[in-house]
């Protein structure tokens, strides 16, 4: 199938083309034609499936020109990055229609924000938290949305905005079209769909935890951080085919620490992102990387959660996710529309759990490689891989009180009295039920 076989209008065709979008995935054929009937839509496709486009056509389709200056559209999101990312797809689909668009997001003036809404826009897209802000303070009027968005849900509820979402279905008018978009399903999904949506029709193109067919997966048993990054070193040496490469680390101290010591062996190629990063910084290092000024982008998956980004070769997880479906999410930054991709693994010998754990979701292995004969195994640990693992020391065991004996001191009189008013309380209350009985 082409876009041309859908029904879209004459605007629409002309800016995919300008794209270079020729054939419809298949979650933007299977929830086009419910959207535009106006279902209630439960959506559950893997990363790189394009699901933004699978909401914003027919949504998009349908927008009629109307004076009001209250958003008819709200898009609501997880993250900054995925809002500008939002704002720019529906700019790209709207080149040839008069459609305003805005993005809101906190960590940055809200005044501004507050100009961008009450301006007037169609398609007001943005995060949970701010998204209340600019309700409580009047800047945005809810009353005029028709059709709600809730993209990348299950990131929205592992980054902590479940009341805050609740809050936004509470506010929003009761007639409207409600649409969510997942990556993976879970109870907390079927509990608020069953609460707030009417009758949706769910739309699964692939099981959850299928990772996509195009993209090959390999393994290096490695033993510790120093020798990854001689490793990675290698491999950016070595193959030309490692010219868009998406490094994921576990943490931001993890993700510096590769930064500056992969920088020194391949300078001028790499860069990092994460939360501890301004949005500036962040938004500019994506678009040198997406240009391809960029080889290497190191990065922690909340940051990278939901980022489009075209044409990456190789995705490497230089540690092992914990959760099993971050991997999948992890991997979906390759072989995108149909593109081929490769998805590299370095894993520990205590990640060789996390490795089993991940198979089994997908249902298949991931082939482990020989480690290239030169290749640097490093015995030094850094300060991170000789902590406990989970490197935090409430995860560290306690003293044992197998043997205690209590306190070495007696308790002072003052602290030996004990509370006996709530006793004397119940006692009169028996005896005044007692009074009562007794034959006058």
């Amino acid at each position: 199938m082409t876009f041309d076989e859908l029904n879209l209008n004459k605007p629409l065709l002309n800016a995919l083309e300008d794209l270079d979008y020729v054939n419809p995935t298949p979650i933007q054929i299977a929830s086009f034609n419910p959207i535009m009937a106006g279902r209630d839509i439960l959506g559950t496709a893997q990363t790189g499936t394009g699901k933004t486009f699978a909401y914003l056509l027919p949504l998009l389709r349908m927008l009629k020109y109307t004076k009001d200056n209250v958003p008819r559209i709200l898009i609501v999101v997880p993250t900054r990055e995925l809002v500008v990312q939002v704002v720019q797809e529906v700019e790209k689909l709207t080149k040839y229609m008069t459609v305003r668009v805005g993005g809101v997001y906190g960590g940055t003036n809200i005044n501004t924000q507050k100009k961008i809404v009450e301006n007037g826009l169609e398609i007001l897209v943005g995060t949970p938290g701010r998204l209340i802000d600019l309700s409580l303070c009047r800047a945005l009027k809810v009353k005029g949305i028709k059709k709600l968005v809730i993209d990348e849900f299950d990131e929205i509820l592992k980054l902590g905005f479940r009341t805050q979402l609740k809050t936004i279905l509470d506010l929003l008018p009761q007639k409207r079209q409600n649409l969510l978009f997942s990556a993976t399903k879970s109870e907390e999904m079927q509990a608020l769909v069953e609460t707030f949506f009417m009758n949706p029709e769910v739309i699964e193109i692939a099981p959850h935890g299928t990772p996509l067919a195009q993209i090959e997966q390999f393994a290096y048993d490695i033993p510790n951080f120093n020798s990854k990054v001689s490793l990675l070193e290698k491999l950016l040496q070595t193959d030309e085919e490692f010219n868009k490469v998406l490094v994921f680390c576990k943490s931001k101290r993890m993700a510096d620490l590769l930064f500056e010591d992969i920088r020194k062996r391949v300078p001028d190629q790499a860069d990092v992102i994460h939360s501890n990063k301004s949005q500036n910084y962040r938004l500019g290092v994506v678009k040198k990387f997406q240009e391809e000024q960029l080889r290497v982008l190191i990065a922690t998956d909340i940051i990278a959660r939901g980022l489009d980004i075209s044409d990456v070769s190789h995705v490497v997880n230089f540690d092992m996710p914990e959760e099993p479906e971050i991997y999948i999410h992890r991997i979906g930054r390759t072989g995108r529309a149909d593109q081929p991709g490769i998805a590299i693994s370095f894993i520990r010998p205590e990640e060789k759990e996390l490795q089993t754990v991940i198979e089994e979701l997908m249902g298949m292995e991931i082939s482990i490689l020989p480690l290239p004969d030169d290749v640097t195994i490093v015995e030094t640990l850094i300060e991170e891989e000789k902590k406990a693992i989970g490197g935090d020391k409430a995860y560290l065991p306690g003293h044992s009180l197998k043997n205690s004996k209590g306190a070495f001191h007696q308790k002072k009189l003052k602290n030996t009295k004990v509370n006996r008013a709530q006793e004397k309380r119940r006692a009169r209350k028996i005896e005044k039920q007692k009074s009562k009985k007794r034959p006058r």
